[in-house]
């Protein structure tokens, strides 16, 4: 996994991730200016990285209620800001981007970082950004697809030769720059879809998998089956690490977490995506065998362990912030993580590889 960047033998991979969302606190009704969400943003990332933690990644959304609609603008102010944690996006929206810019932004990124960035490429679970940016909702899927497979093209070559239906084509075009290490390393996102999943297996790429809720062993289905595809498509799976990613919050007991996350949540969802969360259904989030990471800094390490023991796999991200948190909860959980949950997952993922 040397390509990605990734060494097993440092044990799971623990990182957050943020969508930039720019939301009221449900408990206050107030809502922080745009920019000072951006720079608790980037004062997040570099509280983590004083905390132990590995990546860092911000996603773009084109609507209301979002601030990091120029994600990659906002990861070089991170990257600025830090001088160890990779930086990545969680996701890069190719399907309304050009290939080129995204790779020209991130290869950029890639050495301004001193070799720090990755892309997390996606389709979109919210789709503002196709009507407002010129493209047809009616062709969500094969925008996404043909413009991801150019965006891999153009990071093994750095004079492409290419045709499409969405793009004018590539003739002898020199992108430039390059990464410090000649490639970026590209994940493919994949919101829990055994199609997508799948695809990604057969491309032979690295998986996000984005987890909201719901049994580990639904998302272990979709994990086997990303590793059968590849292996079926040539690829080797031990070569091809997977992240997962999903909701995260501390505290005292799995009953305080519950009560103090739910709001943001269930808030944010109705505001940005039309519908909430229910709170019965949230707090099945504290159960053991949930991939929800909410509850007490030991029932937080126990779920994690859990989810590596089934997933075997070699990231997670988690989201802290979505709803409007006010950032002193945010500082709180980024210590416990630091002192107490992120050794623990260490000391046994890295046994877990040595066994």
């Amino acid at each position: 996994m040397e390509k990605y960047r990734i060494n097993p033998d440092n044990g799971l991979e623990f990182g957050l991730y943020t969508l930039g969302d720019h939301l009221p606190d449900p408990t206050t009704g107030k809502r922080i200016s745009a920019q000072q969400r951006l720079n608790e943003i980037i004062e997040l990332a570099r509280l983590a990285e004083q905390a132990g933690l590995e990546f860092f990644s911000v996603g773009e959304s084109h609507q209301d209620y979002f601030t990091t609609q120029a994600h990659s603008v906002v990861l070089g102010a991170v990257a600025a800001a830090t001088k160890t944690i990779k930086v990545s996006s969680s996701s890069t929206i190719v399907s309304t981007l050009d290939p080129v810019r995204v790779f020209e932004d991130f290869a950029t990124l890639d050495l301004l970082s001193d070799g720090r960035a990755e892309i997390i490429a996606g389709r979109a679970s919210r789709v503002g950004n196709f009507g407002l940016l010129g493209f047809d909702l009616i062709d969500y899927e094969a925008l996404f697809e043909e413009k991801f497979e150019l965006l891999l093209k153009i990071n093994e070559n750095e004079v492409v030769n290419w045709e499409g239906t969405y793009r004018a084509p590539l003739e002898n075009a020199r992108i430039l720059p390059r990464p410090k290490n000649g490639s970026l390393p590209i994940w493919r996102a994949v919101g829990g879809t055994p199609a997508s999943a799948m695809k990604a297996g057969r491309a032979g790429v690295p998986m996000m998998l984005a987890m909201l809720g719901g049994p580990v062993s639904n998302f272990k289905q979709t994990i086997d089956l990303y590793r059968q595809a590849a292996t079926e498509a040539g690829n080797d799976p031990a070569e091809l690490p997977v992240g997962t990613t999903g909701f995260l919050h501390v505290a005292e007991t799995s009953q305080k977490a519950v009560a103090e996350m739910h709001p943001h949540i269930d808030e944010g969802m109705k505001l940005t995506n039309g519908r909430g969360f229910p709170a019965a259904a949230f707090a099945q989030g504290a159960h053991p065998h949930n991939v929800m990471n909410i509850g007490s800094p030991q029932q937080v390490i126990d779920k994690i362990l859990y989810q590596h023991e089934q997933f075997g796999h070699q990231r997670y991200i988690g989201q802290m912030d979505f709803g409007g948190v006010p950032f002193d909860r945010l500082i709180r959980n980024i210590d416990i993580i630091g002192e107490t949950i992120l050794p623990e997952v260490k000391k046994h993922t890295k046994a877990a590889v040595k066994a």
